[in-house]
C-alpha cells in the first residue's frame, strides 16, 4: 500500500498533526494550550495567504482517480485513525480541567483548544465519513458528530444540505449581503429543525420508532456523557468544570462547522425551479461549479482533506477526498484559516466577497448588506 504512496499525498498525515500538539500542550502546560491553537491558526491563515507557494496542492494522480485501492485503503484508514485520537484529546481535557489549580479562564483555555480541533477537523472528517458507503466510516462519522453533541449533522448534511445548497430552502447556505451574525442564528435553528423533520419522515416512511434512529441515539448519548455521567461519578464543584468544558468545547467546534457552512456557499444561488403550472416534476437548476467557493491552499486542504476542493466535493459527493480536483469556480481570497477570520469582521468581508461575485454575472444586482 505505502509503497505506491507518492509524497504530495502524504501531505494528508499533516491532520494528525494539529491534535498531537494539541495533546501534547494541554498535557504539559494548559495554562497556555490556548496560545498554542491561536498561533497556528493564525499562521496557517498567514501562510496561506502570503506565501506564493502554499497556494496551491498537488493534483491527485490519475491512478488515484481511476483506482480505489490507495482511496478506500490507506485515506480512509487515515481517518479512522483519527476517530480515537479526537476521543482521547477530549479525555485529556476532561482530566486537565479537573486539577486542583485549573481556574475558570484555563478551562475556557483548554475547552477552545480542544474544540478547535473537533470542529475544525474532528468535524471535518465525521463529514467525509459519513459519505462513505463502508459502515464503519458511517459509525465513526456518527460517534465524532456525537462528541460534539451534533448528531442532526448526520442527518440534515446529507440529505438537506446536499439537495438544497446554493438554494433560499438551505439553512445552510449564507445569503448575498447577510452577515455572519445573522447566518448563524438561522443555520443553527434551521439545521437542527431540518435534520430531526428529515429523521422523522424517514422513519415514519419505513414505520419505525425513533428507538430505530441513530440520530435519536447519538443524542442520548452525547447528554449522557456530557451531563448526565459527570453528575453521577463526579462530586458536585468537579462535575459542574466537566459539564462546562465538554459543552464549551462543542460550542467551539459546532461554531466553527457553521462558520465554514457560511463561507463556502455566500452570496451563490442556483436559479429556483421555473413557475410551470400543474407540474410536480420542476427542479431548481442542478448544482454546479459555480456554486460553492473554492480554496486550493496547500495546509488547508492538507489538513481538512480537500475541503476547499468544494465545488467538485458537491458535484460528485461520493468521491474520496484524495480524488477531488481544483476546478476553476468561484475562488476565496484565501484559504478556510484566514476566511474564517475575514468573515468575523461584515464590512471586510462584504468588501471582499461582493467584488469576485459581480464578477461572476454578467450584471451585478444591488443588494444591502444585511448586519
Amino acid at each position: 500500500m505505502f509503497s505506491t504512496l507518492r509524497l504530495s499525498d502524504a501531505r494528508f498525515f499533516l491532520a494528525l498533526v494539529l491534535p498531537l500538539l494539541t495533546l501534547y500542550s494541554i498535557g504539559m502546560n494548559p495554562a497556555y494550550c490556548v496560545v498554542g491553537t491561536l498561533a497556528i491558526w493564525w499562521g496557517v491563515a498567514a501562510i496561506d495567504t502570503w506565501l506564493p507557494a502554499a497556494r496551491h496542492s498537488p493534483p491527485p494522480e490519475a491512478s488515484l482517480k481511476d483506482n480505489g485501492t490507495l482511496p478506500s485503503v490507506y485515506f480512509s484508514w487515515l481517518l479512522r485513525l483519527y476517530v480515537p485520537l479526537q476521543m482521547v484529546l477530549i479525555g485529556v481535557g476532561c482530566w486537565a480541567v479537573l486539577q486542583a489549580e485549573v481556574s475558570w479562564p484555563m478551562l475556557l483555555g483548554i475547552a477552545f483548544s480542544v474544540g478547535f480541533i473537533t470542529g475544525s477537523q474532528g468535524i471535518t472528517f465525521a463529514h467525509e465519513l459519513g459519505h462513505s458507503k463502508s459502515k464503519v466510516d458511517r459509525f465513526c462519522a456518527w460517534a465524532l458528530m456525537t462528541s460534539v453533541a451534533y448528531g442532526h449533522f448526520m442527518v440534515e448534511h446529507y440529505r438537506g444540505h446536499h439537495p438544497r445548497a446554493a438554494t433560499q430552502a438551505d439553512p445552510a447556505s449564507a445569503r448575498f449581503g447577510e452577515s455572519l451574525y445573522r447566518f448563524l442564528p438561522r443555520t443553527l435553528a434551521g439545521s437542527f429543525t431540518s435534520g430531526w423533520q428529515l429523521e422523522k419522515a424517514r422513519l415514519a416512511q419505513r414505520k419505525q420508532s425513533w428507538l430505530k434512529s441513530p440520530l435519536f441515539w447519538s443524542f442520548l448519548a452525547a447528554f449522557g456523557a456530557m451531563i448526565v455521567l459527570p453528575a453521577l461519578v463526579l462530586p458536585a464543584q468537579a462535575a459542574i468544570k466537566v459539564v462546562a468544558y465538554l459543552l464549551l468545547q462543542s460550542a467551539v467546534a459546532v461554531l466553527l462547522l457553521e462558520i465554514v457552512n457560511y463561507i463556502e456557499h455566500y452570496g451563490l444561488q442556483r436559479k429556483p425551479a421555473p413557475s410551470v403550472p400543474n407540474s410536480t416534476t420542476a427542479r431548481a437548476e442542478p448544482f454546479g461549479m459555480m456554486h460553492a467557493w473554492n480554496a486550493d491552499h496547500l495546509l488547508g486542504n492538507s489538513m481538512l482533506a480537500n475541503l476547499q476542493r468544494h465545488s467538485d466535493h458537491h458535484m460528485h459527493a461520493w468521491k474520496p477526498y484524495a480524488t477531488l480536483e481544483s476546478l476553476p469556480g468561484p475562488q476565496l481570497p484565501t484559504g478556510y484559516a484566514g476566511c474564517l477570520l475575514l468573515a468575523m469582521v461584515p464590512p471586510l468581508w462584504f468588501s471582499l466577497m461582493h467584488p469576485r461575485i459581480a464578477a461572476l454575472v454578467s450584471s451585478p444586482v444591488e443588494h444591502t448588506p444585511v448586519y
